[in-house]
């Protein structure tokens, strides 16, 4: 029993260094991936959410929601298609979108996170003028464009809104919905919302959930600490590729427009967000300017 009370003692000691440097510093954390749908997972990101809020540190939560959208256009009769990896999104299928993300799931990461002892609030990028988008368009080859119905970019952020809940102790839960200049509704990849966000927020870190261990090597060797020359590097050498290639290239955006460090890490390992804010070895892949 003295040693594991001494090992506790240890570990709260390695972990103060880095709650006094996160002291009222932003983070903003792409929740998703296996994460969001395994009961144990979803508990333990709670519990890390709220830990940080009580130390001083300001967590701002952007979430994804596919399978979930996935599921209940199943229910409905309706097909999913894709065009390079991006779910099409006509008027019906932008209706379920708002009704999982905006509704649904958020509600579900709110309810969560208070359960635990925090004040979370829900909003999707409609509130407050939070994000304005653009329609996205896919090229194809010199003429003809993609349409991906009403999937969009961010045309800018407003963060007005999340800056107030901030102020006043709450954590915001926010679901990547934009309004375009129309009025129109937009589906926005998350991670995208979650890499904008934090440069506008002048975030210290952007932390974006996966389901691997990180960037990993031709060895299967995770990667960390890298700076963006390295990653650029390794991107050319085509060692990142495939899924990973997005969430590296939001990352280095963000550490490239002022973000101080962004972190690709392994969302199936329980409290992987304190494990790796809080601790000397973390539990995935660093990146920084």
């Amino acid at each position: 029993m003295t040693v594991k009370k001494s090992s506790v003692a240890e570990i709260l000691i390695e972990a103060l260094p880095y709650i006094q440097a996160m002291d009222q510093k932003t983070v903003v954390i792409k929740f998703g991936g296996n994460a969001m749908v395994d009961e144990a997972l979803k508990s333990s990101f709670a519990q890390d959410i709220v830990l940080l809020k009580q130390v001083g540190v300001n967590p701002v939560i952007v979430h994804g929601g596919g399978p979930q959208i996935g599921k209940m256009l199943d229910q409905i009769g309706k097909e999913s298609r894709f065009i390079e990896g991006m779910r099409v999104t006509d008027n019906e299928t932008m209706d379920v979108v708002e009704m999982v993300l905006g509704g649904l799931v958020n509600q579900q990461i709110v309810s969560l996170i208070n359960r635990h002892g925090g004040r979370a609030v829900g909003l999707t990028g409609k509130d407050g003028g939070l994000i304005n988008a653009r329609k996205m368009k896919l090229g194809k080859g010199d003429t003809e464009s993609l349409d991906l119905g009403q999937v969009g970019e961010v045309e800018s952020i407003d963060p007005s809104v999340v800056q107030m809940l901030d102020n006043d102790g709450f954590i915001p839960v926010i679901a990547p919905i934009g309004v375009g200049e129309d009025g129109a509704s937009y589906n926005i990849n998350a991670d995208l919302v979650a890499g904008k966000l934090a440069v506008v927020l002048g975030a210290e870190k952007l932390i974006l959930l996966t389901n691997t261990s990180g960037v990993l090597d031709l060895d299967g060797q995770l990667l960390t600490g890298l700076n963006a020359e390295a990653t650029d590097r390794l991107i050319r050498q085509n060692i990142i590729h495939g899924g990973m290639l997005p969430k590296v290239n939001c990352a280095l955006d963000a550490v490239k427009s002022g973000v101080k460090t962004s972190h690709i890490i392994d969302g199936r390992v329980r409290h992987s967000v304190l494990l790796e804010l809080l601790t000397d070895t973390g539990v995935g892949t660093l990146i920084k300017a």
